[in-house]
């Protein structure tokens, strides 16, 4: 058996080498405590309502990558609910403001041992398995890859490797986030590139060009 011990070696390097997690942020879906500014034209109801869709979507989509996957909560765990504990891992967010919690969940990840980690939201019926299969592929050869967002932010982040100036003073939910964390990026030695630019759902006018949303809610043309 010798003879195939390097192999074996050889082996359980490229695994180690691509290791690999993608990382789904998440609201705990409560009436009146998620997609707030939708709800203002929409209602409480009609805006969870879709938020639960933009969940279903987000946990079919993400199941089917080849990676481990891992759910982290904003308020609490959920045992029994649509993210099946036997597809995706269940984590809690921790942090004070949405960089903090994004560098928390990244370093944990990397201190277990991967080194390709992707992070989506929940809230983009556009996002599918090829886009976050093409954003793995792409930190083969960059240190960073964005998933830019119409309204300026990012829909998608992957790291090769810790970046912690992407998680720290950064205008978050502002228009110009990707603009500044981009320049930001560029002062430094980093490798970048970015996909294609998606719409997420935030508010009334992110979602009329979807029909499928049309039955959460009436009265709103």
């Amino acid at each position: 058996m010798k003879p195939f011990k390097n192999n074996e070696v050889i082996i359980n390097a490229h695994l180690q080498a691509s290791k690999q997690a993608i990382i789904i942020f998440t609201r705990n879906p409560e009436l009146g405590k998620c997609k707030t500014r939708l709800a203002k034209t929409i209602g409480n109801e009609a805006a969870l309502n879709i938020y639960k869709h933009l969940l279903e979507h987000t946990a079919q989509i993400t199941a089917s990558v080849n990676v481990d996957k891992f759910v982290f909560y904003s308020e609490q765990i959920v045992q029994d609910d649509l993210w099946n504990a036997t597809i995706f891992n269940k984590k809690l967010q921790q942090g004070q403001n949405l960089g903090a919690r994004m560098e928390h969940a990244f370093l944990e990840l990397f201190q277990q041992g991967y080194n390709k980690i992707v992070i989506v939201g929940s809230d983009l019926l556009d996002l599918n398995t090829d886009i976050i299969n093409e954003a793995f592929y792409k930190l083969d050869n960059n240190d960073v890859v964005f998933g830019p967002a119409k309204d300026g932010g990012y829909y998608l982040l992957g790291l090769s490797k810790m970046q912690p100036c992407i998680f720290r003073n950064k205008p978050w939910s502002e228009a110009n986030l990707l603009e500044v964390t981009l320049k930001e990026l560029g002062l430094k030695n980093v490798s970048l590139t970015l996909l294609k630019t998606l719409n997420d759902i935030d508010k009334f006018e992110d979602i009329k060009d979807y029909p499928q949303l049309k039955k959460f809610y009436t009265k709103h043309d």
